[in-house]
This record gives C-alpha cells, structure tokens and sequence, in this order.
C-alpha cells in the first residue's frame, strides 16, 4: 500500500490477491524449510513431502507471473523477492536430482538459476543497506556454479567465478563483516575445481573444448549375441570422499564429482524442451532413462557411512546391485595378530567428527585393538549377503583383497594402486590417477604420458580407437574359460560394464609404462581376474602401444613387452 492509502481504499479483488500471495508465501517458506527435517537416506519417505512443495512453488511462481502489477503496486514487491523464488525453485530441483540421480532435473535448475542472472533479480541488492540480501546474492551464485560444475558449463562457471569475486569484493568494502574470508575460500576451491582436469582439448583456434564423461548412446561395448551374462542391474551407489587435502567445492572431492558422473547418463531437458520455464513437473519421468540413486557423502563418520548403507541395502530391489565407491584415505593395522581376520589388515578413514588432538583420539590403544575410525573390509560383510560391487580408491585399498565371499552372491572388489611414482604423486590433490582412468581413460592415459593438451581431432581419433579396445577387452571378459563368474554376472550392466573393461585398460597401461615399475603401482582386483586372458593379454598390450603410437609418447612404453612376456 502507498502514500495516504488505506486498506480500505484498494479494491477487493487486489486486496485478495495480495493476501493470497502472502499465504502462498509464507506456505513455501515453511514447506521449504521443512526439507531439511526429512531422513536423506530412505527412497520413499521424502517424495510426497517434496511433491507438495513443488505444487506450491508452482502456484506461486505462476501467481506472481499473472499478478505482477497489482503486487508491485500494492505489495511492494521487489524483483530481488521474485529472485529468492526462483532461488528457492532451482535449489528444489538441485535437490531432486540429488534424491533421484536423474540428472535431467539439473537442466531445470539450471533453467531457473540462468533466468535470475539474465533478468538480473539481484541486481538491486547492492543497493539497499542489508548485508543478509547481499550474502543470499551470493549463495545464489555458489548454487549456480555448483550445478554449471555438474552440466559441465565450464566456460560460465569462470564468467560466474569472475562475477561472485566481484560481488563479494563489493560485500566486503561495504560492510565490515566477518565472513570474508570463508568467502574467499569459495572462490579458491572452485578455481582449484575449474583446473583439476590433468589434459585440456583443444580445437583449431587454441579453444579449450569441454567434453562430457557421461554414459552416451553407443559409448558402452554391446554384449555379443548369445552371450551369457548376468541380468543384474546397478541400482544404488554409495559415494565417499574422505581423502586429505584434495581439491572440492560444496562437500564435493573432485573424487567424488568424477565418479558421480561416471555413473550418470547423459542429461537430457524434461519440461524445457516442451513447455516455457516456470513448469514444475518433477514427477514426469524420461522413459527408460534410469541412473542408479546415489548418495554422495562427504567425510563421513562410521555411523553416518553404516546408516546409509544398511538403508541401501534394505531397499536394494531384487536382481539389482548395490555399488559402494571409496576414495580415502588409508588406515593401516598397528600390530600383527597370529590370526588374520578382516579387522586386521586396516581399511580406509572414516571421520572422527572431533579434533584429532582430542584426548581419545591421541590415545595410546592397545596393539590388539583395531582402529575404530576405519572402514574395515569385515565391515561389509554383512552387506554381501546381496550383490555387491565395490571400488576403493585409497593409499590401503589391498586391505580389501582380504575379503571372503560368505554368502555365495555376486561381489567384486576393484582397488587402486597403493604407490604411486613421485611425477603422479605430486599430482594427486587434483584427484586421484585410478579413478581418473574410470572416469576417462584417455584423459588419464594422456595424464600419464606428461601431455597437458591435445588436439580435438587426435582426441577424437583416440576416442574412436579406444571404443574398438573396449569391445576387445569386452570380449576377453566374456570369452575367458577361467574368470572368476562374479565378473560375467555384473557384466549385463551397462556402467558396470563399462568401469571392468575400464578397469582392465587401467591395468594393461600402467603395466607397460616404465614409471610404473612395482607391482603395488598396479590396480588388483577381489576375486584376481586371469592376467594372461585380459590385462596381460598380449592383444591388448598391443592397443596400448598402439594408442601410444598415435599421441607420439610410445618411448614412454615397453614396446619389447611382447617378448619379455
């Protein structure tokens, strides 16, 4: 209401559609804030919950599009207040997609987060003197960076960077606050983010061209006819980074970011492609598009990593595979035992959720007791008792060679090298060199070869050459008479297709790479895969060198292998 005005004055119909506006509102703020209540772990517990905040989002974007007029001039509405709204709907889909790793809900939040910076909702921020609109400017743009990182936008996540440094600049000289450092912290996680990648592409003009390490159509070997594999089918992953000093943004290792995406199809645009923004339909589904649910977890404790995997595993459904991926930090046993079990081998680090220079912590433990801030391999035991695919990626992934299968269901364990040489290990803040190759191996076998760019033809011609490597590994797989069955029965499904023959590739390149000279400097495998029928095969040695050949590094290589053999 302006001026001299009284309610009285406003006519009816206007005075109702600002208290409908109101409670509409006030409706979404409190549905919003009542997410962060609801259990992350658990499938079904938390949708209807979301479904009726999607439905008020709705009629309150809608209801301020075909009401703006009367809002401005009676409400006082303010465009920074129809930004939030949008905010608030981009972080709703963000957070869908996380809940269902259907990552075509990341277009729509893009959608709605590219609406607020082209339409410039916050530009007025600056100009009012409250600090608290400023620093909701400013997680608007971390959101947005985060789901660009995710879309693979890398050339607007700098614009943005670039943009949020400024406003955060801006923020700091206006008001004396307290926050400026966390908020350069920001900036230098995702700058550090933005470079991780070890080889950039390049195109004719000296471009650096962004390609995506999403399952695509046609990017995964096809089963032979007649082939007898499993049908079991990757339903559910958990992913964990708890690794020191290694580049993230936003609870996100670049770990974790790689590997999330290796278990991802590529995005395509739901309600974008055939309606205006501003549709909210989270229910309406791609068909047959299904990623397996992913829970990303950051530096978890032992109790937090046990409840999301025994919620996993309660609802894995039948036929399906439960997939754990591990990228920490190792833990090795203090003493030697006369008996062996699978709490004595020492496993990968858990969060302690205290200072380590507390007193518990620092506490001299008795040889015979096992550390209890570790993910011991017994510790997933109870978990085999369903399919079961792990990867572990960590400084003591050979703890979890130590495994027994007891309960006759598919398992199988990939784990990293353990040493790595020095010119590798100086990279690893940037992410680690074994998940890197499950992500994108000729990123990493570039990576390894000392190359720090490529030509998007020759990367292209590599591409091709290596989907024609995949099928052959593929057909070692399958055709070997002495591979352990557990490998054939994950084999039916398209990602865990794609990480084995990956895996295997991994192994032939680094076993024939003269940096790369001990055996704990090769990947190993639970149960061992036959050496001679895949990654010592001496086809496939002949593709590495042949790939070698073709990016000119195969001095790099033991071309003699093939007699040494």
């Amino acid at each position: 209401m302006t001026g001299a005005e009284t309610e009285d004055d406003i006519p009816l119909g206007e005075r109702k559609t600002v208290t409908d506006f109101c409670y509409l509102l006030d409706k979404s703020k409190q549905l919003f804030n009542g997410l962060r209540d609801l259990p992350q772990y658990g499938h079904k517990q938390w949708q209807s919950y979301f479904g009726r905040t999607f439905d008020v989002y709705t009629k309150l974007w809608k209801f301020q599009q075909q009401h703006r007029q009367v809002l401005d001039s009676r409400y006082g509405l303010k465009r920074w207040q129809i930004g939030e709204v949008a905010s608030k709907i981009g972080q709703l889909y963000y957070h869908y997609y996380l809940r269902t790793s259907e990552t075509s809900y990341l277009n729509e939040a893009f959608s709605f987060y590219s609406a607020i910076r082209q339409r410039s909702y916050y530009f007025q921020v600056n100009k009012e003197d409250r600090p608290e609109l400023v620093v909701k400017k400013l997680r608007y743009y971390a959101r947005y960076i985060v789901v660009c990182l995710l879309l693979n936008k890398m050339d607007l996540v700098k614009v943005l960077v670039k943009e949020l440094s400024e406003e955060i600049e801006d923020y700091t000289q206006r008001f004396n606050t307290e926050d400026q450092l966390e908020w350069n912290l920001v900036l230098q996680e995702v700058a550090a983010f933005v470079e991780a990648d070890p080889v950039v592409i390049l195109n004719d003009n000296n471009a650096v061209v962004i390609l995506s390490n999403r399952l695509q159509e046609g990017s995964v070997p096809p089963l032979e006819q007649g082939m007898v594999v499993g049908q079991l089918i990757l339903a559910d992953a958990l992913i964990i980074g708890n690794c020191n000093n290694q580049v993230k943004f936003s609870e996100l290792t670049i770990d974790m970011f790689r590997m999330l995406q290796a278990l991802e199809r590529e995005p395509v645009n739901l309600a974008t492609q055939t309606s205006k923004q501003g549709t909210l339909e989270p229910s309406e589904k791609p068909a047959k598009r299904e990623n397996p649910h992913k829970y990303l977890l950051y530096k978890p404790t032992f109790s937090q990593l046990f409840t999301f995997l025994s919620a996993s595993f309660k609802e894995l459904p039948a036929n399906s595979v439960l997939l754990v991926y591990l990228s920490a930090t190792g833990v090795f046993p203090t003493g030697h035992s006369d008996y062996e079990g699978p709490y004595d081998f020492g496993g990968v680090l858990t969060n302690t959720n205290r200072d380590v220079v507390n007193g518990e912590t620092v506490q001299k433990r008795n040889q015979a007791q096992k550390e209890m801030h570790c993910l011991h391999p017994g510790d997933l035991f109870p978990f085999t008792r369903k399919p079961l695919f792990v990867i572990v990626d960590s400084s003591n992934s050979t703890a979890y060679k130590n495994f027994t299968n007891l309960f006759g269901q598919p398992l199988v364990c990939l784990l990293s090298p353990t040493v790595y040489p020095k010119s590798v290990q100086d990279q690893c803040q940037r992410g680690s060199l074994f998940t890197l190759f499950l992500y994108s191996p000729l990123l990493a076998f570039s990576s390894i070869c000392g190359l720090n760019n490529l030509r998007r033809g020759l990367w292209d011609r590599a591409q091709e050459f290596l989907r024609k490597v995949y099928r052959d590994i593929g057909q070692m797989i399958t055709r070997s008479r002495t591979i352990d069955q557990a490998f054939l029965q994950f084999f039916g499904d398209e990602f865990l297709r794609l990480l084995l023959i990956r895996f295997v590739f991994c192994s032939a390149a680094l076993r024939l790479h003269k940096l790369f000279r001990e055996s704990r400097s090769f990947p190993e495998s639970y149960p061992e895969l036959p050496k001679q029928d895949t990654v010592e095969s001496n086809l496939l040695q002949k593709h590495v060198l042949e790939l070698a050949t073709m990016l000119d590094v195969q001095s790099l290589f033991w071309d003699d292998s093939l007699e040494a053999y």
